[in-house]
């Protein structure tokens, strides 16, 4: 079942609070966030709890972490007003759909998630060993599907846990979204859609149940994205009774793949703390020209005159990020025909990074001596977040007949 109603529109994502923030997650994340923020409803949140997931024992340096970061989006260009900014820990629905979902997942589905035995190797020193360690890619579903979200900005390295939310999804509404009187409710539901487009969506439903007509079925659920008048709970029916189930409780969200240029480190591995290889958004315009200085350069070009290969020279991937296709073309040929030094190529991507710094750094600034406002941010979207977050978890419970009455 592949059905996302109205909430297709709607953006859930996430980030592990680490402090202050470098050029890897300005490039990575955060410009794709930026945008994102404009064409869609968008909800950032702070995932506090997954970092208790590898940091429970040294859990002191997360509160700090979390401030450092949010002024860091906010100071990168993140709107309050476009998008909704808040903690994970602010809303307790994320929690409470983790349990419930933990109780219809299969503990096989966790264990094949490829990262719990990589992160497992990677981070030896900790004991990761724990049901949380075991159960974050369940709450990184429930961080989603509390929402109903349509779609969620990932790299590749990260479809596989939109995968698993989807097969969560799909559990869950095969389970619980069969109503005694679904039928009787759905075909209601498709009368308030007009003569003529409960006509339609009755061929349609049709074509593809007893033909299997996959254009039907597109077609279909492009129908009823467009119906403006049918409530929630009947556009959900209707979209489950399209494809034989029941009643859609929790739409499966979609992997949004957006470009996120491979941001290279001062040494020309990929840009990380745990490297020691990057420039934060907050570097002063001095560190930056002095770290970008120090870059090693094409080992095999020892002196000045000596011709050099931008392709195994870690400036060039810098330029391939900063720099216009004269700017590339400069380096390349000033570069293999010993035409310019490595200092010489430096200088227009140590320009570059300052000003792109420069205003982001002032609007940190601006924010970090008024914390006030920034936790005023937070508690306005952690209670926008919520209002949301309840409702979804209220149809949960009565489809698990846990609405007491």
């Amino acid at each position: 079942m592949d059905t996302v109603a109205y909430q297709s529109r709607r953006i859930v994502s996430g980030m592990r609070p680490t402090g202050q923030l470098h050029l890897g997650h300005y490039h990575g994340v955060l410009k794709n966030w930026i945008k994102l923020q404009h064409e869609f409803d968008c909800f950032f949140f702070v995932a506090d709890w997954h970092a208790l997931t590898t940091h429970y024992e040294d859990s002191r340096v997360i509160e700090d972490s979390v401030w450092e970061m949010v002024i860091d989006w906010l100071a990168a260009g993140i709107e309050p007003s476009s998008a909704s900014l808040f903690l994970q820990s602010r809303v307790p629905e994320h929690a409470e759909l983790h349990l419930l979902l933990s109780m219809i997942t299969p503990l096989s589905w966790l264990e094949r998630v490829p990262t719990y035995k990589d992160q497992q190797e990677k981070l030896k020193e900790k004991d990761l060993s724990t049901y949380g360690f075991l159960g974050y890619p369940l709450l990184q579903s429930a961080d989603i599907l509390i929402y109903r979200a349509g779609q969620v900005p990932v790299g590749e390295d990260q479809v596989v846990h939109v995968e698993l939310t989807r097969e969560v999804a799909r559990r869950f509404n095969h389970i619980y979204g069969r109503e005694a009187d679904f039928e009787e409710k759905a075909e209601a539901a498709v009368k308030k859609m007009g003569k003529k487009n409960a006509k339609l969506y009755n061929h349609l439903r049709k074509a593809y149940q007893e033909q299997g007509d996959a254009e039907a079925l597109q077609t279909a659920r492009e129908l009823l994205k467009n119906q403006q008048s049918l409530a929630l709970g009947d556009m959900e029916r209707l979209f489950g009774f399209l494809e034989g189930g029941g009643k859609v409780i929790l739409p499966e969200p979609k992997a949004l793949l957006t470009p996120a240029p491979k941001m290279p480190g001062l040494d020309g591995q990929k840009m990380s703390k745990s490297y020691g290889n990057t420039i934060s958004l907050r570097e002063s315009d001095q560190s930056v020209a002095e770290k970008i200085k120090r870059m090693p350069t094409d080992p095999n070009r020892v002196r000045r005159t000596d011709p050099g290969d931008p392709d195994i020279c870690p400036v060039w991937q810098l330029h391939e990020v900063y720099s216009d296709d004269d700017q590339k073309q400069w380096v390349q040929q000033g570069c293999r025909s010993a035409g310019i030094g490595c200092l010489d190529c430096k200088g227009p991507l140590i320009d570059s990074v300052i000003g792109e710094l420069k205003p982001i750094r002032e609007r940190a600034d601006d924010f970090s001596r008024h914390p006030e406002d920034v936790r005023r941010i937070i508690d306005d979207g952690s209670a926008a977040a919520r209002e949301v977050a309840q409702e979804t978890l209220s149809e949960v419970r009565a489809a698990m007949g846990l609405a007491y009455k």
